[in-house]
């Protein structure tokens, strides 16, 4: 019963690994482009008195 809860005699799988992997790092991406675009809109939000002064220098790309 236990090696069917754990996996594989040999350990855990190394795709699911690499797949865990992965996913973190994803999550880490995801996590720092949120602080990215939280800090540009808080840039924004505190310039809004100023519309003609503000340049959106950094564009996201169109989604296809």
């Amino acid at each position: 019963m236990a090696k069917a809860l754990f996996g594989h005699v040999g350990g855990p799988d190394p795709r699911m690994v690499s797949e865990m992997r992965r996913l973190q790092q994803r999550v880490r991406d995801l996590e720092a482009e949120l602080a990215r675009l939280q800090a540009e809109n808080d840039a924004l939000s505190t310039g809004a008195g100023h519309e003609e002064d503000v340049l959106v220098l950094d564009r996201e790309p169109a989604l296809a």
